[in-house]
């Protein structure tokens, strides 16, 4: 068994029975969910949107492997309606790199693996910049140390906070 670390979230529509039916979907493909964290809402990060997103962070006990864990996600985001061909478009219309989604699952963390291949990386190479990430995550995982940086999420969110004082 591994732990893994996933991050859900999104900004279109009704998001909180969504991230439900997320949480309902992990648990029926991926593994028991051992912790959730609230729901934090929290504004775009990398580009503009009009609503904001709400995130959820959960601590997951898998069989996976961490390939299988990114196919099972990436089945769930379909399952729940995320159309990257849409999402594409959204993003070469208003040439921003991110778009607003109706979900968004990553995987922030499996275990203490350092991964990197073109299809995953783990743990999630832009965790430390996100408060997105971060908040949700430092309440199931405040102690959690980043394999590669090797700070707790506590200090990595006070040194994201730090920073844009």
């Amino acid at each position: 068994m591994a732990r893994a670390i996933i991050i859900t979230g999104g900004n279109i529509g009704d998001v909180k029975p969504r991230l439900r039916h997320a949480q309902q979907l992990i648990n029926n493909y991926i593994g028991i969910v051992l912790r959730c964290s609230h729901v934090y809402d929290s504004p775009a990060w990398g580009f503009s949107a009009a609503q904001e997103f709400q995130n959820q962070a959960m601590e997951v006990d898998t069989d996976l492997s961490p390939e299988e864990l990114l196919q099972a996600v990436q089945k769930i985001e379909v399952e729940l309606g995320r159309d990257r061909d849409a999402e594409a478009v959204e993003k070469a219309r208003t040439g921003e790199a991110y778009s607003s989604r109706i979900i968004d699952i990553d995987i922030i963390f499996y275990d203490d693996l350092i991964m990197d291949t073109p299809s995953l990386k783990l743990p999630h190479p832009l965790m430390q910049d996100r408060d997105f990430v971060l908040a949700p995550l430092s309440e199931i995982a405040p102690h959690k140390v980043h394999p590669v940086l090797g700070k707790t999420v506590e200090e990595l969110r006070a040194a994201l906070s730090a920073g844009r004082a």
